[in-house]
């Protein structure tokens, strides 16, 4: 390790849907945080490393700060909130092409009261018309925060994603290389397993669904006779109407999810995968503490 190699954490904070997890995955260049169109995808606090010869930053991607209507949306803002006392960077994202909304000058009102350097890193450039216009935008939403640089960027397209990541890099301190070169996550497979499964039934389902529906993964075994693994998971729903929704006429809409799911395991794991999917009925676990928990909202 070379003499003043910096290191440091940064937390991805902005209110749901503005891409945090698209441009985190983007920058460390593989799929770990799931990704809808859907609002409140990201529930826990992911952690992806980015190491190169003369840095290693850690990415904290967080919910997006709501206003929470259950149990589990206080727990994800609180998970959002508390990465911002942890931290060496902040990195604060919008949607310049959607636009500048209440919820963003919150987040920017919230960010005046920490004192770590907070980056502005405006999202979705490639869809906005022109450059200048981008630059407008973010230019008049500086009035709402105190932010120590801003950057316009598409995470789809990978634009500047370069020139952001040099800049998070020159605001780490030095320090020591706190994961292997080769990690580029701190969450385990089965963690992974069950946010892709998540991740295509928020892909599939429509209206209310999906933000009711939490996946445990019952069992994760590797066969011994031959290269496969053998994954089975239970998908939770609030509601005996849901339930049906899920499954689909003849268990069509189950099957789609388990094989969408499965292609993107595989890719992950490296191998082939059995995937079974089981769906259960769990009224109202977003507001039952012990569900939360033993769903890993801890």
């Amino acid at each position: 390790m070379s003499q003043g190699f910096r290191s440091g954490f940064v937390a991805i904070v902005g209110r749901p849907n503005v891409g945090k997890s698209t441009l985190m995955n983007s920058m460390v260049g593989e799929k770990i945080a799931i990704i809808s169109d859907k609002p409140q995808t990201t529930r826990n606090r992911i952690q992806c490393v980015l190491t190169r010869s003369n840095y290693q930053i850690i990415f904290i991607d967080t919910p997006g700060i709501h206003k929470p209507k259950n149990r589990l949306g206080e727990y994800m803002v609180q998970v959002a909130r508390s990465a911002l006392e942890e931290v060496d960077v902040v990195l604060f994202i919008v949607d310049i092409w959607e636009g500048i909304g209440s919820g963003d000058r919150f987040i920017a009102e919230e960010l005046r009261k920490v004192k770590t350097p907070v980056i502005l890193a405006a999202n979705k450039v490639d869809r906005v018309e022109s450059i200048e216009n981008a630059r407008k935008i973010a230019e008049d939403f500086c009035a709402w925060g105190d932010f120590n640089e801003v950057i316009l960027v598409s995470a789809l397209e990978g634009t500047n994603l370069d020139r952001l990541e040099s800049t998070i890099a020159s605001y780490l301190p030095e320090g020591p290389k706190y994961y292997p070169d080769d990690m580029i996550t701190d969450q385990p497979e089965r963690f992974i397993v069950a946010e892709l499964i998540r991740e295509k039934a928020l892909e599939l389902l429509e209206e209310e669904v999906p933000h009711g529906i939490g996946v445990e993964i019952t069992s994760f075994k590797e066969r011994e006779d031959k290269n496969i693994i053998d994954i089975y998971a239970t998908i939770y729903c609030e509601k005996k109407s849901h339930k049906g929704i899920i499954i689909g006429k003849g268990g069509s809409m189950l099957r789609e999810i388990g094989t969408r799911a499965r292609h993107d395991i595989e890719r992950l794991l490296g191998t082939h995968v059995y995937l079974e999917l089981w769906v259960k009925v769990r009224e109202n676990w977003r507001n039952n503490v012990v569900d939360l928990k033993n769903l890993g909202y801890d």
